[in-house]
């Protein structure tokens, strides 16, 4: 998977969590929570529906490493192996 699909994932996963907001207008180092006003609850949501989709564990102590479009690209990339 490239950085191009992950980001796919992402953009499609987040529009179902916040379905008011345009994911893919992020920009690489916005926060993620803050700009598209997603809460706690969803924001954990989010995180279970990418480790889901993606077949990666997201440990909770990682959650602070998926924060802005290029945190959580890295991290996923980093976790596949690509």
């Amino acid at each position: 998977m490239n950085e191009d699909e992950i980001k796919k994932n992402i953009f499609q996963l987040l529009k179902k969590i916040a379905p008011d907001t345009e994911p893919s207008a992020l920009k690489p180092e916005e926060n993620i929570r803050e700009t598209l006003g997603i809460d706690s609850f969803d924001a954990l949501q989010f995180i279970i529906a990418i480790s889901e989709k993606l077949g990666i564990e997201i440990p909770e102590k990682d959650y602070g490493k998926t924060n802005t479009l290029n945190d959580l690209v890295g991290y996923i990339k980093n976790k596949m192996g690509v």
